[in-house]
């Protein structure tokens, strides 16, 4: 019996806070049912009451007919509480199984965005330590390891420098990452008319030299479109894009921005010729942290997986969003669906 006990509250035990709101509700909704029912109950017996002939009906009678009469009425009026009462009782017993139910199904639905709220800062804070754990690590190794090497010289010393201001270059791109995160999930930035090719040309301006060192011809194909949006978050948008392009682009290829109008929609699109993303990871690549499993590039790719995820937040403060296109080993293509200008 115990065991049984045992299994029953582990199986309950992930509902338990949903089945306290439920609850909660259900409370709420019996003691408006009761209170309502016994209103009902004293009210319609007073009315009830007052159907009762006069007393002067009485008088008109002998007294056994009275008597007969009088005990009738009353008979009457017992059986009309009594059928009343059963009917509350019956009445609130249907209230209690259905008010259960749709009690418990609104503590589902109030609990279900708190509880994704909550599991993903839960996963945020595990793959932000995870992230800032091993930087931290290989710097404490390498320097313990420095220590305890009495034959330590001048190029090893150097090298050990180097590697740590490698490894401190790192923390500083994810501290940013983290921080500009945290601060746009704050309120919106403000809308204005902004140039599309002014903002591109910004952006390549930025990453010529990462594209240079690769051999990488960036292709500008953006004309004179004009969208509804903050320059300051599109040109970081069409940044992280083009830079995400860059990094998983073998050498000698071509990267090709382009702009235009679609219905109601301005689409800028940055299409690559690189590696490509599997089908089971485009649905979870603007997630924090989740970075594309580096067995399918043929070189490391630096970074924290922050990017995609800060891009997305900016087009949604945007009133806009970020879609993606791709297919392994042919390249992807990322567009930015924006508001057109208001003219």
């Amino acid at each position: 019996m115990s065991d049984i006990i045992l299994q029953l509250r582990q199986n309950l035990r992930p509902h338990a806070h949903t089945i306290q709101l439920a609850a909660s509700y259900l409370l709420i909704i019996m003691t408006m049912s009761i209170s309502f029912s016994v209103v009902t109950y004293h009210t319609s017996v007073q009315e009830i009451g007052q159907q009762l002939p006069p007393g002067s009906t009485y008088s008109q009678l002998t007294i056994r007919d009275s008597n007969v009469f009088r005990d009738y009425l009353q008979d009457r009026l017992s059986d009309g509480r009594h059928e009343l009462l059963i009917r509350l009782v019956a009445l609130n017993a249907f209230v209690l199984i259905l008010g259960a139910f749709i009690s418990y199904i609104l503590a589902r639905r109030t609990l279900e965005p708190i509880e994704e709220a909550l599991e993903a800062q839960s996963r945020f804070a595990a793959d932000a330590s995870h992230e800032l754990r091993t930087p931290l690590a290989t710097i404490h190794t390498e320097n313990e390891v420095a220590l305890r090497n009495p034959k330590l010289t001048l190029a090893r010393s150097k090298a050990l420098l180097k590697s740590n201001l490698e490894e401190v270059t790192r923390l500083q791109r994810l501290s940013e990452g983290l921080l500009h995160l945290a601060r746009e999930d704050g309120k919106s930035p403000p809308l204005s008319s902004v140039s599309l090719s002014d903002v591109t040309r910004e952006a390549i301006d930025k990453l010529y030299r990462s594209a240079q060192t690769k051999r990488i011809v960036i292709e500008d194909k953006v004309g004179d479109i004009r969208a509804h949006a903050n320059p300051v978050s599109l040109e970081q948008i069409i940044t992280i894009l083009l830079d995400n392009a860059i990094k998983y682009s073998p050498d000698n290829t071509t990267i090709s921005i382009t702009a235009r109008r679609q219905g109601k929609e301005v689409l800028v699109s940055i299409a690559d010729q690189g590696v490509g993303i599997a089908a089971e990871d485009l649905s979870r690549i603007f997630t924090r942290f989740y970075r594309v499993d580096p067995s399918r590039t043929s070189r490391r790719v630096s970074g924290h997986g922050l990017g995609l995820a800060l891009a997305a937040k900016l087009a949604q403060q945007q009133n806009g969003q970020i879609t993606v296109t791709s297919k392994p080993g042919k390249g992807s293509t990322f567009v930015v669906h924006l508001m057109p200008n208001k003219s």
